[in-house]
């Protein structure tokens, strides 16, 4: 079910027991190949496939376009909030839907850059109202393996405008992608060092970060279905019920 396709009086009718989907995305230079709605894009494809599978299961919010990208800016036509701004717009929405009986709320996350955000509103808002029940994914954290069966370049992660990304939008938008401007692109500090803070345009020539030149819409549909598949059961599991065990059960 899609909020935004609902009557107030469609919405007084709806299950409290379903959950309310928040994708989560950005506005943001993804290379030279692929459109600045490129996250936004994919998380809202992948949460409108979840809700063809749950059905009354799930109640769908439009997607939150808008995500925290700072590091991005020296590619023009990046937007951003700050991270006050968008963690006031996720809370604004949950907290508009709790005085109407919903209690179980699941952001969808397409865009790292919004995921330290994403968490610290969910433990405030725990923190006020221990009942509700909520939770916080990446799409692609939860497809880790089957990424790395699918794609074939050198990184076979959920990179930055790169493979991954760029089958997707081949699959879901190809006249989007700018299929001659694919490339590899990405640097590497040296020696590595773990939490290292950059912006986007000191570790990528063009604002890429991988293997662009191995992307394929077969690759893109593959991905798409694999991450419908695995949201589509943690979301149902929590509109279902979960309960906690001891280990030894």
């Amino acid at each position: 079910m899609k909020l935004a396709e609902l009557t107030w009086k469609d919405v007084a009718s709806v299950d409290r027991e379903c959950v309310v989907v928040i994708p989560t995305g950005a506005l943001e230079q993804h290379g030279p190949a692929l459109p600045l709605e490129t996250d936004a894009r994919i998380v809202t494809a992948v949460a409108e496939a979840v809700d063809e599978l749950l059905g009354e299961k799930m109640l769908l919010l439009p997607t939150l376009w808008l995500g925290i990208s700072p590091g991005h800016l020296a590619f023009h036509g990046t937007l951003t909030l700050s991270p006050e701004a968008y963690s006031g717009a996720i809370e604004g929405c949950i907290r508009s839907l709790i005085p109407c009986g919903f209690w179980k709320f699941y952001l969808l996350n397409g865009h790292g850059g919004n995921t330290y955000a994403n968490g610290m509103v969910l433990r405030k808002l725990k923190t006020e109202f221990p009942n509700l029940c909520l939770c916080h994914c990446e799409y692609y954290g939860l497809i880790v393996e089957e990424i790395a069966s699918i794609l074939t370049g050198a990184d076979r992660r959920m990179t930055h405008g790169a493979e991954a990304e760029a089958s997707l939008m081949l699959h879901l938008a190809p006249g989007l992608v700018k299929t001659s401007l694919m490339r590899d692109d990405g640097l590497h500090s040296e020696p590595s060092v773990q939490g290292l803070v950059t912006n986007f345009n000191e570790i990528s020539s063009e604002g890429s970060f991988g293997a662009g030149s191995e992307a394929s819409a077969d690759k893109g549909k593959a991905l798409l279905e694999a991450a419908a598949a695995k949201v589509a059961q943690q979301v149902g599991a929590l509109a279902d019920g979960i309960v906690f065990t001891s280990a030894s059960e």
